[in-house]
């Protein structure tokens, strides 16, 4: 099947087979920060931002992403800048092994967009869809009130 999509700003066409699923089209176009982890929806690994909505690619197939804009952890620098996300999570050390920064970072751009103020109670809420198995999530949720901070002061 014939589908249309853009990611990270790239108009993209491609012929993909109906069961192919989208987490493995996107890794093929060379976004490779997109991780495969549970192949459930479990994990959140796999998350990225479909016409702004947080999204687990790893049930969905490409077909399903025809028409949309998807975001992936490589399209959140912009013009050479870190998104606020990234820049926040490197400077409270959100992450230890990585595998799930992906995913983390995508939803709580999304929920940075909606709620740039969001309460610690707002962030877990959030990444409740996200599981990481490093770091007891308390530096996560402090880099994405941070990268509030960031975006607000901007």
């Amino acid at each position: 099947m014939q589908i249309n999509l853009t990611i990270n700003g790239a108009e993209q066409s491609a012929e993909v087979e109906p069961r192919q699923l989208l987490v493995d089209y996107i890794r093929s176009t060379g976004n490779t920060g997109t991780h495969i982890g549970c192949d459930t929806t479990s994990c959140g690994a796999c998350t990225v931002l479909v016409d702004g909505t947080p999204m687990k690619t790893c049930t969905m197939f490409a077909v399903q992403a025809n028409g949309k804009t998807l975001t992936t952890v490589e399209g959140l620098k912009q013009n050479g800048e870190l998104h606020p996300i990234q820049t926040a999570f490197k400077e409270k050390h959100g992450l230890q092994c990585g595998f799930c920064t992906p995913g983390m970072m995508l939803t709580s751009a999304a929920l940075l967009e909606q709620n740039p103020d969001p309460s610690e109670d707002d962030v877990r809420w959030a990444i409740s869809g996200n599981i990481c198995r490093c770091t007891g999530y308390v530096n996560i949720v402090k880099a994405v009130q941070h990268a509030g901070e960031l975006i607000r002061e901007n």
